[in-house]
């Protein structure tokens, strides 16, 4: 397993971008300094995300999408997990509690 998420994903089976053991691995996106849950797909080098349109969808039943233009910074959630021992939060609130 590598320790940098690819430079383009896709969440989509069919795209020549979809990295299974990538996105098994849960992957972190922030653009424009938030933090995005509904990014389909992105490309570091270009910058850009793909985020869904509303209720819309096309002809195969996806959402329509449109592509946003920014700063894109993406990391593997499990890694992150694993660095600020956030993977147990109910461990460490009873610490130091008197039973």
């Amino acid at each position: 397993m590598t320790a940098t998420p690819p430079d383009r994903l896709s969440i989509y089976p069919d795209s020549p971008f979809y990295d299974h053991d990538a996105l098994s691995r849960g992957i972190g996106v922030r653009f424009n300094g938030q933090e995005k849950t509904n990014v389909e797909e992105y490309c570091l080098s270009e910058g850009w995300i793909r985020v869904a349109a509303g209720r819309a969808v096309d002809r195969n039943g996806r959402p329509m999408t449109l592509k946003l233009k920014g700063p894109v910074e993406v990391w593997f959630r499990d890694d992150a997990e694993k660095d600020t021992g956030a993977a147990d939060p109910q461990v460490s609130s009873q610490e130091g509690k008197p039973s």
